[in-house]
């Protein structure tokens, strides 16, 4: 079979990584991929939600599977188009119908579908700027820290943590008023700060069954000891050692089975994954966010632990035969480190020439932000997040120094990470 991955970063090349090790795969390509897709497979220079040029190119080169990456399009309706075109309806596409992605493309849809369905997550209300008064108020009788999300997609910068009541009444304006994020924004949920260990939990669903997948911890912000802004992800960790058998009982009994009790109650169509992103509050799991796609560094932490080949997973969502696979677990420590670019996550530059990458041999290489130079002798940053560097080990403390012996062997001017990814919960 001939398959289609749309995206361009780490989850990408690492979804491209193994996709590839199966043996129903003929001929895969990458949409529009980077430089470290380019080197192994086909990248094609189609936009995310270019429909008309995506839909053309599946009908020249004879595609059967599209493996949806990141969420702009899916919120955008790519499964509905496929569904509801008569030359494309044979493709199975892999993400959720337009409906079911509002569970990451709202905060206000999410919040309320989680209360319909008793799921556990913080107490919040949504306004509008018509509600100003209303949501100062709100604020006033919130406790610190005050946590304000933009409702729709505000590339992963529309969550706002402040520590004082000034910071947020000034965060509300900027979001409601001189509408910071767009559309984003023109809704704002308000919602209660939680106080725990995040952690992502993964599922493959085909609307009515479902399989765990392996989870993740990812470290969000750009410093050491999680200080400074909020990053797309700074590195992730799998297994979490928290993440007890206890506890996922917990996590799935309260959350994934109800959500996808949810989906089917309201008729959804969702063939796809889901992300839970989720707080540990003493021992009981709290939804913060869904996500209807695989999340970006945990994937490059989470792809390389699943040992089964995963495109009969993949196919079985079309068919409602999910109940049916296995899925094999590496029992092994993943730990992916993150290499960025100097600026990050402001501006930061592009078109530095990246070095010694073939001089890697104990990690996986994730390409996230590369391209190849006009003449393709060399490989260039071309974004924020640069390089995921997963290393595998039966030893916590091995895998770490892995990553981290890989992350000082590569270079390029001002490559920036974070020297402490799992040091909080990994022990030899």
């Amino acid at each position: 079979m001939n398959v289609l991955i749309l995206g361009s970063g780490g989850r990408e090349h690492a979804l491209a990584w193994k996709i590839s090790q199966s043996p129903e795969v003929n001929k895969l390509f990458i949409a529009p991929g980077n430089a470290g897709t380019g080197h192994r497979w086909t990248n094609v220079p189609l936009g995310i939600s270019d429909f008309d040029g995506i839909k053309r190119f599946v009908l020249q080169q004879g595609i059967h599977m599209v493996v949806v990456g990141p969420e702009e399009p899916l919120v955008n309706g790519i499964y509905n188009f496929f569904r509801d075109d008569e030359q494309l309806t044979h493709v199975s596409v892999i993400g959720p119908s337009k409906e079911g992605a509002r569970l990451e493309g709202s905060k206000d849809f999410a919040k309320a579908f989680m209360l319909k369905y008793n799921i556990p997550t913080a107490s919040h209300r949504t306004f509008t700027k018509n509600d100003m008064e209303a949501a100062r108020s709100f604020l006033q009788r919130t406790r610190p820290p005050y946590v304000l999300k933009a409702d729709g997609l505000a590339a992963g910068k529309g969550v706002i943590i402040c520590q004082d009541i000034r910071e947020a009444e000034l965060t509300l304006e900027e979001l409601l008023i001189k509408e910071r994020f767009g559309k984003a924004s023109e809704k704002v949920v308000i919602e209660e700060y939680l106080e725990g260990t995040e952690l992502s939990v993964f599922v493959i669903t085909d609307g009515k069954n479902w399989k765990l997948l392996p989870e993740a911890k990812d470290y969000k912000r750009i410093g050491d000891g999680d200080t400074g802004p909020n990053t797309g992800g700074m590195g992730s960790v799998s297994p979490v050692p928290f993440a007890s058998r206890e506890f996922m009982k917990k996590v799935a009994d309260r959350i994934i089975t109800p959500t996808i009790v949810g989906l089917t109650a309201e008729n959804i169509d969702y063939r796809g994954f889901i992300f839970f992103g989720l707080m540990n509050v003493n021992g009981n799991p709290y939804v913060i966010e869904y996500n209807v796609r695989l999340g970006d560094p945990e994937t490059e932490s989470v792809i390389p632990r699943i040992k089964s080949d995963i495109v009969p997973l993949l196919k079985s969502l079309s068919r409602k035969t999910l109940k049916d696979q296995i899925i094999t677990f590496d029992p092994r420590t993943a730990v992916t480190v993150m290499l960025v670019s100097a600026g990050y996550p402001g501006d930061y530059p592009k078109g530095l020439e990246i070095y010694d990458l073939n001089k890697v041999s104990e990690s996986l290489v994730f390409h996230a932000g590369t391209a190849f130079s006009e003449k393709g002798d060399q490989v260039l940053t071309a974004g924020g997040r640069v390089i995921a560097l997963t290393s595998l080990d039966e030893n916590p403390t091995e895998a770490l120094r892995k990553s981290y012996d890989s992350a000082n062997t590569i270079n390029w001017l001002g490559k920036t990470f974070r020297n402490d990814i799992g040091a909080d919960i990994l022990k030899p």
